[in-house]
């Protein structure tokens, strides 16, 4: 078991207080526990030093500007994969099935492909463990940390620190896909709008399952790998 990915996962959640409060404490965890280039490490204590710093407020509304508002930045994996269709919906019931089998249960209102309850939970796995289920999302993850690196924000360094952790490359069939997707402004309202019109999001079962969440269950299940997912905090 590791604290590096729970001290990611920290790092990815809405800041708060108590988040500010353990600031150095994440510090500490990550400076002895995490590979990566030394560029990406520097951005990280960036990072971590503005939490430590800046007003909660400003925090705040930076977080949602990024990962609430702009919806190619959103921290919900499944959302690049198939947006707001129905598939989605099944394939949150496939994962909640998942999680209960494992003994895991989570709240009515937290979505489990949410990336800091996937780190969370790996903090829970031996290494090798947690480094396999962190190659299923592998190609978001990288897609993200380019994004992010367009608008030269430090958050993007927890990607590059995942895609070393990972220790492997990316399918590039499936990272090409997700570079044609649409990189939204968050500055322009109506096209944001425009983007969130789409069908809510439905958590019923569906007629078939997406398959592309489909094979990354399945591969979660090959040779008894640990399910997903345990819970992180949401002010």
């Amino acid at each position: 078991m590791t604290n590096k990915y729970k001290a990611l996962s920290a790092l990815l959640s809405y800041p708060t207080a108590e988040l500010k409060a353990a600031a150095s404490d994440i510090r500490a965890v990550l400076l002895d526990d995490i590979p990566g280039p030394i560029w990406a490490l520097h951005k990280i204590d960036k990072l971590i030093d503005e939490i430590e710093t800046l007003d909660l407020y400003e925090l705040q509304e930076r977080y949602v500007f990024l990962f609430d508002r702009t919806r190619s930045l959103s921290l919900h994996l499944f959302e690049h994969v198939h947006g707001e269709s129905r598939d989605r919906g099944q394939a949150m019931v496939d994962l909640k099935t998942l999680y209960a089998e494992g003994g895991l249960e989570i709240g009515a209102t937290e979505l489990p492909d949410f990336l800091p309850l996937f780190l969370e939970y790996l903090s829970t796995r031996p290494d090798d463990q947690a480094s396999t289920l962190l190659n299923e999302p592998l190609s978001v993850i990288v897609a993200l940390k380019e994004r992010l690196e367009k608008r030269k924000t430090p958050y993007a360094a927890v990607f590059r620190v995942l895609e070393a952790i990972a220790g492997h490359s990316p399918s590039q069939s499936e990272l090409n896909d997700l570079r044609k997707a649409p990189d939204d402004d968050p500055n322009d309202l109506e096209a944001l709008d425009a983007a969130w019109e789409d069908q809510p999001v439905t958590f019923g079962p569906s007629e078939e399952a997406c398959p592309k969440v489909s094979q990354m269950l399945d591969r979660m299940n090959d040779g008894e790998t640990p399910n997903i997912i345990a819970r992180t905090a949401r002010g």
